[in-house]
């Protein structure tokens, strides 16, 4: 019989270390080492079967897609599932991922096709009552509740013809060669191995939904994100009706992509024209608001930044920041002090992106700048205009890419007028605009500023 030995396993990064700490060397994460036991064996030998070598040129063509039907979850995909890749989905409690995939599996098995949704922290009955609810129950889906990996495996190597199979979650599935418990970076490790195995050795989709620790990451191994081929994170308040679909990672597509939904009573609902509906409830003619030009992965959006600033109650001022980077916000409020003179140091300042969606691109700057000043002089801006620009530390501001996507999504949506960077590069030649849309090209932030007399 095995020795059976201890090793003491960091449950955010993987480290082993010798013996238990308070602090983990490797990621600095605190109380999170766990004694966890395992048999130590002699190595498994794999056997040779010789390395095949092959050439940059091959038969090799573009995967074939599996479509949802979910138009957003698609464009998130790349287009759809593609057989024999593994998909992880990481998002807060409560926030709609199983709901997601139920819908897209439901939809994919009224296609035709064969699918598994396996749920480790729901029962069978729990699973139909959603499907009632969304209006699925007549869908021939295969469902079953079970922690145990080896009878997963068992079933579907009984069966055939498997097209997709939904994990959820990860952090529930235990592997019986392990003494561990479910949920810890041993079990997380060993049953997203064997799970991402089976799928490429067969030739199905694999779904794995993965819980996400307090700072927003999927929970267990960082190596299981390296696993997989695409990783895709469910963003969004709980209390907002706006869901976000982010990709961070796809062997098969772009990432940077979004989806966008709203949560109905119905489940989610895809939203084709996202710009239209984070600008529904947008009121003109009101200081500290501006429509900035965004784009995420390939797709423009417009969205709402406000900007509030109050009378401080002394002592240190008040800085909350909703959808932007508290850090950036520092940055520009510095900026604004010392190259346009715009002093803000003594107001709490509020900045909130409408929505719920997280702004991450710097071309922010200028739509923010453009709040505040407003904000600043009690002046609102065109209530039909757009702003996109980075801002650098002496003030000027900088291109951004795909300026006339940007433009193209403002004059879709009916805006006459257009904030942006001067163009330098290659001659200075002008941009393209849409028809019926004004550009205003600045180089340096003191000409935003100046049009507020702030």
């Amino acid at each position: 019989m095995a020795k059976v030995s201890t090793r003491f396993v960091c449950q955010a990064c993987g480290a082993i270390a010798p013996r238990w700490a308070g602090k983990c060397e490797a990621c600095g994460a605190w109380n999170t080492i766990v004694e966890e036991a395992g048999a130590a064996g002699p190595p498994r030998r794999l056997g040779g079967a010789g390395l095949t070598v092959a050439g940059l040129d091959g038969g090799a063509t573009v995967p074939p897609r599996l479509p949802t039907t979910l138009a957003e979850l698609d464009r998130g995909l790349g287009g759809g599932f593609v057989a024999g890749s593994a998909v992880l989905v990481g998002g807060d409690p409560g926030i709609g991922k199983s709901t997601l995939l139920l819908q897209a599996a439901a939809r994919v098995a009224a296609a035709g096709r064969t699918v598994l949704y396996v749920s480790g922290e729901e029962s069978v009955d729990q699973i139909q009552l959603r499907a009632r609810r969304l209006g699925v129950q007549g869908v021939q889906l295969a469902l079953a509740a079970s922690t145990d990996l080896a009878a997963i495996k068992a079933h579907i190597g009984k069966g055939g013809g498997l097209d997709v199979l939904v994990i959820d979650s990860i952090q529930t599935m235990a592997v019986d060669t392990l003494d561990s418990a479910p949920g810890t970076v041993g079990q997380v490790r060993a049953a997203g191995f064997e799970l991402i195995r089976l799928a490429k050795t067969r030739g199905f989709a694999v779904v794995l939904v993965g819980h996400v620790t307090k700072d927003g990451a999927v929970a267990g191994p960082r190596v299981l994100e390296h696993m997989v081929d695409a990783v895709l994170y469910f963003e969004g308040d709980r209390g907002h009706q706006f869901r976000i679909l982010r990709g961070v990672k796809n062997r098969f597509g772009a990432t940077d992509e979004i989806g966008v939904f709203e949560m109905t009573e119905r489940g989610l609902a895809e939203v084709a024209n996202p710009s239209a509906l984070f600008l529904a409830e947008r009121r003109g003619h009101v200081a500290g608001s501006a429509v900035f030009a965004g784009l995420e992965g390939s797709r423009p959006l417009l969205l709402e930044v406000q900007a509030l600033l109050a009378t401080g109650q002394g002592g240190t001022p008040r800085r909350a920041v909703v959808g932007w980077d508290a850090g950036r916000l520092a940055m520009l409020l510095a900026v604004l002090e010392a190259r346009c003179g715009l002093r803000l140091g003594a107001h709490d300042i509020y900045l909130n992106v409408a929505g719920g969606l997280r702004i991450t691109e710097p071309a922010a700057d200028l739509a923010v700048a453009a709040a505040l000043a407003s904000a600043a002089a009690n002046q609102p801006t065109r209530p039909d205009e757009v702003f996109f620009g980075e801002i650098g530390l002496s003030g000027e501001i900088r291109q951004v890419a795909q300026a006339e996507a940007r433009l193209k999504e403002a004059a879709k949506l009916g805006f006459a007028a257009a904030s942006l960077p001067r163009r330098v590069a290659r001659g200075g030649g002008k941009l393209a605009a849409p028809e019926g849309l004004m550009l205003t090209e600045m180089g340096h932030l003191t000409e935003l500023v100046g049009r507020f007399g702030a």
